[in-house]
C-alpha cells in the first residue's frame, strides 16, 4: 500500500484527497480541498471516485487505509495519508469546517 505523511500532503500534491471519514465528522473540521465520501457509503459512490491518482485521508489512518487497499485491488491508484485528519491538526496546519 502507498502511504505519506501529513507532512508530505501539506507539502504540496497535485492530487485530488478524499476525506472518507462521517459526515458530520467531515464537517467539524477537515484538510482544505478535501472532498468528503465516508466510508460507509463509499460502495455507493465508487462512480465519484477520480480517475486520475488520489489520496485518501480519515482521522487517525485506519479507515483510509482500508479504503486505500479495497480500492487499489480494484485499480485505482491511490495513497494512504498516515496520521489523517488528527495527526494534521496536532501538526498546526489549517482546516476548514
Amino acid at each position: 500500500m502507498q502511504s505519506i505523511t501529513v507532512h508530505d500532503l501539506h507539502a504540496g500534491r497535485e492530487r485530488p484527497l478524499i476525506d472518507v471519514r462521517e459526515e458530520h465528522e467531515f464537517a467539524a473540521g477537515h484538510v482544505p480541498g478535501a472532498v468528503n465520501l465516508p466510508m460507509s457509503t463509499l460502495g455507493e459512490h465508487l462512480d465519484d471516485l477520480p480517475a486520475e491518482p488520489f489520496d485518501v485521508i480519515c482521522q487517525i489512518g485506519g479507515r483510509s487505509a482500508r479504503v486505500t487497499e479495497a480500492l487499489a485491488a480494484r485499480g485505482h491508484d491511490v495513497t494512504n495519508v498516515e496520521g489523517g485528519t488528527g495527526e494534521w491538526v496536532a501538526a498546526g496546519y489549517p482546516v476548514e469546517s
